[in-house]
C-alpha cells in the first residue's frame, strides 16, 4: 500500500473512531437540560401571576400548606390566590427535582468537568431560591421576593446554557476560521446581556414595590439600543452565520413585543388612558416579564456562540494528524 493509501486509511479509521465515540455519548445529560429549562419557563409565568394578582402570600406557611403536607394538599381546597401561590409551589417543587436529576446526570455521564461543577451550581442556586421563596413567606420581607425574582430569571438563563453545552454543536471544538470582528461582538453581546439582566432587576423593584420606574424606563431604553446594535452587526457581518442570525431576528423581534407590553402596561397600570380590566393589566404585566426572561436567554444564547465562534480552531484530533503527516 502506497503511503498516501496508509495515511488516508488511519485517517478513516480515526473518523470512525470519532463517531463510534460520538455515538456512545449519553444523550441524556442534553434531554435533561431542555426538560429543565422548559419547566423552568412556564414557572416564571406562574411566578409573575402570583406577583400580578398579589397572592403570594395566599398560602401562610411554608413548608407547609395550611399544615398539610406541601404533595398532599386537596386539590378542592385550591381556590382563589391559593390554587396559583400552591401550584408555583408545586412547579417550584418539580422543578427541584429535575435539577437534581440534571446535577447527578451530569457527575455520572458528562465528561467536561466545568460541566459537572456547573450543574452542581444549578442545584445550589434552585435549593437557595427554594429557601427564598419560603423565607419570603415566614418573614414577611418584600426585599426577598425581589431577591427570589431576580434568581429565578437567572436560573432559567443558566438551564438556558446548559442547553447549549451539552448540544452536538459545544461536544466538539468548531471547525473553520474565527468569525470577522469576534471581539466586539463579544463585549456587545456581553453588554445586552447585562443591560437586560439589570432591567429585569429594576422590573422586579418596580413589581414588587411600585418605585424606581425611571431606572427601569432608562434601562429599557439602553437595551432597545444595544439590541438593535447587536442584530445590526450581526446582519451586516455575521450573515452566513445561521446561528447568529437566527436568535438575533428573534431579539429584534421580542424587543418590538416588550416595547409593546411595556407601553400598555404602564399606561394600564400607572394611568387612566386605558381603561382595562385586572385581569387584561395581569396578563399584560406578566407576558411583558415573560417576553424579558425570552429576551435575556436570546441575548446570553448570542453571546455565548460570539465566544465559541470567535476562537474556532481544528479539532485536536485533526491537529495530531497533521503534525503526524507533516512532511
Amino acid at each position: 500500500m502506497s503511503e498516501v493509501g496508509s495515511r488516508r486509511a488511519e485517517t478513516n479509521g480515526l473518523g470512525s473512531s470519532l463517531m463510534a465515540h460520538h455515538s456512545s455519548l449519553s444523550r441524556w445529560p442534553h434531554r435533561l437540560a431542555v426538560i429543565l429549562a422548559g419547566a423552568t419557563f412556564p414557572l416564571l409565568f406562574i411566578g409573575g401571576l402570583v406577583t400580578s394578582l398579589g397572592v403570594g402570600l395566599a398560602v401562610p406557611d411554608w413548608p407547609t400548606t395550611f399544615g398539610y403536607n406541601m404533595f398532599l394538599y386537596p386539590w378542592t381546597k385550591m381556590i382563589g390566590g391559593i390554587f396559583y401561590e400552591h401550584s408555583h409551589r408545586l412547579v417550584a417543587s418539580a422543578v427541584g427535582i429535575l435539577t437534581i436529576a440534571l446535577a447527578l446526570t451530569f457527575w455520572l455521564q458528562e465528561n467536561r468537568r466545568w460541566l459537572r461543577w456547573l450543574g452542581i451550581s444549578a442545584l445550589g442556586l434552585v435549593l437557595l431560591q427554594g429557601v427564598l421563596g419560603g423565607l419570603r413567606v415566614v418573614l414577611l420581607q418584600q426585599t426577598l421576593a425581589i431577591i427570589h425574582a431576580c434568581i429565578a430569571q437567572a436560573f432559567f438563563a443558566l438551564t438556558v446554557s446548559l442547553v447549549l453545552f451539552t448540544a452536538d454543536e459545544w461536544r466538539d471544538e468548531a471547525r473553520g476560521e474565527p468569525i470577522a470582528d469576534g471581539g466586539r461582538l463579544r463585549r456587545l453581546g456581553t453588554i445586552t446581556t447585562a443591560f437586560i439582566y439589570i432591567q429585569i432587576v429594576f422590573g422586579a423593584v418596580l413589581r414588587h414595590t411600585g418605585e424606581r420606574l425611571d431606572a427601569h424606563l432608562l434601562l429599557a431604553a439602553l437595551v432597545a439600543l444595544h439590541a438593535v446594535l447587536l442584530l445590526v452587526r450581526i446582519t451586516k457581518l455575521h450573515g452566513d452565520h445561521a446561528m447568529l442570525v437566527r436568535p438575533a431576528n428573534f431579539l429584534g423581534l421580542l424587543l418590538l413585543v416588550q416595547l409593546l407590553l411595556g407601553a400598555a402596561s404602564y399606561f394600564g397600570k400607572f394611568t387612566s388612558l386605558l381603561r382595562w380590566s385586572n385581569e387584561a393589566i395581569v396578563l399584560t404585566t406578566t407576558m411583558h416579564l415573560i417576553t424579558g426572561a425570552l429576551m435575556l436567554m436570546t441575548s446570553l444564547a448570542i453571546t455565548l456562540r460570539a465566544y465559541r465562534l470567535s476562537k474556532v480552531a481544528p479539532p485536536l484530533e485533526a491537529k495530531i494528524l497533521t503534525e503526524q503527516y507533516s512532511v
